[in-house]
């Protein structure tokens, strides 16, 4: 599996073959249980797929295929995944078309490897020989007031209407609950059986509900990680983890309810923490918020098809919808710790785009993870 990022390492490829580690490069990488992570539980339901993933302080993508095949020896299938490995999940979409035309060859050319060995020696050639590798999510350092298109993490989009797109049509209004477990650094694990690569991006939709650009808001709290997909492999390190957003096919892990805060199944948003219960109900703020986005997405779509606005899209408008309401929320909160009077009214709440009463639980939670302990809150807002 290569290692392909900004911090550009040394380059290694797998290929793996039922649960099997068939063949890598370089042969000395450590890639123990990467086999349990290519090819996802449950993989034998569908033809085709593609899975993002953690291994170590790597992240890595596979493409999986399924062929049916008259062998006893393979049980009248043959499923095999190609991979790659990277320091950052940003650049592993330019090589998927690659990965995907890998796994058909290999299903049909069984121990083919030079195409593969090519690749390795030709991107080999473009690496340093050194460099560490970092795992970081969705950097607030990369994002400004405005999107710059080369700087926000890009995702290869296999539907035509975009992973974000999608991503509001399947949770409707829940989105704006995903905003706030995601905003308070929740532990948030996604159930889904196979195929998982839309799932995967779920939980990167739901790393760009947390971004903030406002320099040092933010440095203190636990980092939100991507872990994409994970298995009970997993188990071990999640258990260490503070704040991350995952999904799995493994029905097993609802039952392991002190790895997350939040299990989503399907557009079930639930949690067994009787803290964070109240924040699983829409308040009026959200409403109104989630009425702005689709208003917006529609009037992008409008301005797309009439106009032929090929410069917008809706990862960009999606992005910066939330980035500008995080931005507005903090830029409050210092604001008003920095004033004479540090006391959060109705008004300065309304300010941050928040609902009063309703979110009035959210507000407390965000104050004690981000550090704002010298503010104190009006009496107005104790009731709802």
């Amino acid at each position: 599996m290569p290692h392909l990022s900004g911090l550009w390492k040394s380059l290694s490829v797998v290929k793996l073959f039922r649960n099997m580690l068939e063949w890598c490069l370089p042969k000395d990488m450590d890639l123990e249980g990467v086999e349990f992570k290519a090819i996802a539980s449950g993989s034998h339901r569908v033809t085709t797929d593609f899975i993002y993933f953690r291994k170590g302080c790597y992240f890595g993508l596979a493409c999986f295929a399924n062929m049916a095949v008259e062998s006893t020896v393979e049980r009248g299938a043959r499923m095999k995944s190609v991979g790659i490995l990277s320091p950052s999940y940003t650049l592993l979409y330019r090589y998927m078309s690659f990965l995907e035309h890998q796994v058909r060859l290999q299903l049909q050319s069984p121990g083919h490897y030079s195409p593969l060995e090519a690749f390795y020696e030709d991107k080999r050639a473009l690496l340093p020989p050194s460099g560490d590798g970092v795992v970081t999510a969705c950097p607030a350092n990369a994002w400004g007031a405005a999107i710059n298109h080369s700087m926000h993490p890009e995702m290869k989009i296999t539907h035509p209407a975009g992973c974000m797109s999608q991503f509001i049509r399947f949770f409707g209004e829940q989105i704006m609950v995903l905003w706030k477990l995601a905003l308070l650094r929740r532990r948030i694990l996604i159930f889904s059986p196979p195929p998982v690569g839309v799932v995967c991006y779920r939980v990167y939709c739901c790393c760009c509900l947390a971004n903030i650009s406002i320099p040092g808001v933010g440095v203190a709290v636990p980092e939100f990680r991507p872990f994409f997909y994970v298995n009970v492999a997993d188990i071990s390190a999640l258990e260490n983890e503070l704040s991350y957003v995952a999904c799995t096919t493994e029905k097993i892990f609802e039952e392991k309810k002190d790895l997350y805060d939040v299990y989503v199944d399907n557009q079930n948003v639930k949690t067994y923490r009787e803290g964070l219960k109240p924040l699983l109900r829409l308040s009026t703020a959200d409403r109104e918020k989630y009425r702005k986005l689709t208003e917006q997405r529609q009037m992008l779509l409008y301005s797309q098809e009439e106009n032929g606005d090929c410069v917008s899209s809706e990862e960009d408008l999606f992005i910066l919808f939330f980035l500008e309401q995080n931005n507005r929320i903090f830029q409050t909160l210092s604001e008003v710790a920095g004033s004479p009077d540090p006391t959060l009214t109705q008004e300065s709440v309304r300010a941050m785009g928040l609902d009063p009463h309703g979110d009035r639980l959210f507000l407390l939670h965000l104050l004690e993870i981000y550090g704002y302990d010298t503010l104190l809150v009006s009496e107005q807002l104790c009731c709802s």
